[in-house]
């Protein structure tokens, strides 16, 4: 058998919540402006606006608490979303099977470089550069559908310095998690170990160093980031 010129990197994971079980992440998918306010917030009609979705890193994906602000930025703001964790997947699969694929979920936050999103963006060119820069996703501990079903509702918010800056309701997304798991499967063959961000509330800012972040989901606890 073939070897390889060198050894391959490690497979990203992410902690299991009351276990010493890692979930293994393959892809990153993050849906865009999925709950109204933030559609509008950014410039979007929630009312026309079908689904889009751009892509993170899998080692972006960062359990530490800590994240590093990024060079080359001046404007870098938090997204409190929830995270959908896959355990199988497929093709073409529909809206009413969607939930029999996830695994868990997690709390996250889609750091994103504003600045860098926005000259992207003006220049109508991808996004990467402003999302998927290093530990650009800090995210809490996976929780198992198993043990806490699947929420559909429930406060989503974070805070900065113990200040509120996001609050909204889970049942506030545009597109549901079975919605995004059926559209995404027909664009690609997602699968096992599949991460999706389900979108941001309104309220997205600047965060500095020496901010502490504390985002929440009703049922999934807290996450606490330093900015460093």
């Amino acid at each position: 058998m073939p070897a390889h010129v060198f050894a391959p990197p490690a497979i990203p994971a992410l902690p299991v919540a009351g276990s010493d079980l890692l979930f293994p992440v393959r892809r990153v998918y993050c849906i865009g402006r999925n709950y109204a306010a933030h559609a509008v917030e950014m410039g979007g009609d929630p009312d026309r606006e079908p689904p889009f979705f751009f892509q993170k890193n899998p080692d972006n994906l960062d359990p530490s608490g800590l994240f590093p602000y990024p060079p080359d930025s001046e404007d870098v703001h938090h997204e409190v979303e929830l995270a959908v964790m896959l355990g199988s997947g497929g093709t073409d699969i529909p809206a009413g099977e969607a939930l029999d694929h996830v695994w868990g979920y997690a709390i996250a936050l889609d750091m994103t470089r504003r600045d860098r999103q926005a000259e992207a963006k003006k220049a109508g060119r991808p996004w990467e550069i402003g999302k998927a820069f290093e530990r650009s996703a800090p995210v809490g501990p996976v929780h198992p559908a198993a043990g806490i079903g699947h929420p559909a509702s429930g406060r989503i918010a974070v805070t900065v310095g113990g200040v509120t800056r996001q609050e909204g309701d889970l049942n506030q997304m545009i597109w549901k998690v079975p919605e995004m798991i059926a559209t995404l499967s027909r664009h690609f063959a997602l699968a096992a170990g599949d991460v999706i961000l389900t979108g941001t509330p309104a309220g997205v800012g600047a965060v500095v160093r020496g901010d502490v972040m504390e985002a929440s989901i009703d049922g999934l606890g807290t996450l606490r980031v330093e900015v460093a």
